[in-house]
């Protein structure tokens, strides 16, 4: 079996809409389990395995406040899952200039050896 990497976890967990619209209900407001449940027309226990997910991948946070259990976005997690996915993307514009400056030298080579012949 592959193991997942922290980007692979974190892209598994936004995969879900529902996971999405629970990260947006946190962002700026620490939440309350049963207040980002009332918000769904889910079952608690379905928003509490979303929730789970998103902390392993490191996108939430948990604190305790006595019996409740109050969720905040985690700003670094999704930092870092931002440095991922720019790294990727800036490999990806470099393997496309290459491949760019491959053809046109290509393409210049025949229009010499045309030229010479």
């Amino acid at each position: 079996m592959i193991e997942r990497d922290a980007t692979d976890e974190a892209l598994h967990a936004l995969a879900e809409p529902r996971r999405r619209a629970i990260l947006r209900l946190v962002a700026h407001d620490e939440l309350a389990a049963g207040e980002i449940a009332a918000a769904f027309e889910v079952s608690r226990t379905a928003i509490s395995q979303h929730v789970t997910v998103l902390k392993n991948a490191g996108l939430l946070t948990e604190r305790r406040d006595g019996t409740r259990r109050l969720y905040r976005a985690r700003p670094e997690g999704l930092a870092e899952l931002r440095a991922s996915l720019d790294e990727m993307w800036a490999d990806a514009l470099d393997t496309a200039r290459r491949l760019v400056e491959a053809d046109r030298g290509l393409r210049d080579t025949t229009e010499e050896v045309g030229r010479a012949g």
